[in-house]
């Protein structure tokens, strides 16, 4: 008897290494909805869950969530509630009738399947550039339809389906006292600074990165109390604006190659062991 427990123990031991040895996303990926806890994102951007998220109703006055088969229209309380102020101000705009929103989280949060390495704790969300002109898309609409580009030359300029209403909608969620960063492709944050006659301070956050033309990406700070959120440095001070002019120029002439360059090394996995200890309970909570 003693020996048919210490087998069953083994096994139990081995499957549980197995377990955290698998990749995390794909224990994350499978989970429907959220945790029954208090709201709370654990851990950085890159690298957490989060307990008691919501989810982004499918459509609202408003907005409209777009892939729905993703199930990654959730997030931590605070983001819903930006995602829905910040789509009645997209409303007010010229030939806009709110917001499409892309990815937010998934319902725990933690590394995805696909496609991003942060959005993990809850507090980011990705805005289509793309004007909705209908907010009564069906789900099978919503897969097929695409957002559109707004950079040419490689992100060094915005093109013509660039708008001033495009400027207005960031502006705004960039002087949203929640929002700590905004991610967008470096022509477009050299036009706002071209384009802007008034107060700038709005600006520091706006900040250029790869991509991030089809969508902007905003980043909310970690709520008041969450002791448990790892908040990102906060951007350089100043507009950033001349930042953006050299992410343009090396855009327009690109430095030559280093040849002493370190190779880029490919991303390891993460597993369980990687994320806050609070992780476990959240995805395996009922």
């Amino acid at each position: 008897m003693v020996r048919h427990a210490l087998a069953f123990l083994l096994t139990l031991c081995l499957a549980g290494a197995a377990s955290a040895e698998a990749p995390a996303k794909q224990l994350f990926g499978k989970i429907r909805a959220g945790s029954p806890h208090q709201a709370a994102p654990f851990g950085g951007y890159s690298k957490g869950c989060v307990a008691g998220a919501v989810q982004l109703p499918e459509t609202g006055p408003t907005w409209q969530a777009m892939r729905l088969s993703r199930n990654r229209n959730w997030g931590h309380p605070e983001l819903v509630a930006f995602v829905q102020r910040l789509s009645k101000l997209a409303a007010s705009q010229p030939g806009w009738q709110g917001l499409y929103v892309g990815d937010m989280s998934q319902p725990r949060g933690g590394p995805m399947l696909s496609g991003h390495a942060s959005h993990q704790i809850g507090l980011d969300a990705d805005i289509w550039m793309l004007p909705p002109n209908r907010l009564n898309l069906s789900a099978t609409e919503r897969e097929n339809l695409s957002s559109i580009s707004m950079q040419r030359a490689s992100g060094a300029f915005v093109n013509g389906s660039w708008s001033r209403a495009h400027h207005e909608i960031i502006k705004a969620a960039a002087k949203d006292n929640a929002v700590a960063r905004i991610f967008v492709f470096p022509g477009a944050k050299v036009q706002m600074c071209k384009d802007e006659k008034g107060n700038r301070s709005w600006l520091r956050k706006v900040r250029p990165w790869w991509g991030h033309h089809y969508h902007f990406h905003v980043r909310l700070a970690c709520p008041r109390g969450a002791r448990g959120c790892l908040d990102q440095a906060p951007p350089p001070p100043g507009d950033g604006c001349n930042d953006a002019v050299d992410w343009v120029n090396n855009i327009l002439n690109p430095p030559p190659p280093d040849p002493n360059a370190p190779k880029p090394q490919p991303r390891r996995e993460l597993v369980m062991a990687d994320l806050p200890a609070q992780c476990a309970p959240i995805l395996s909570s009922r």
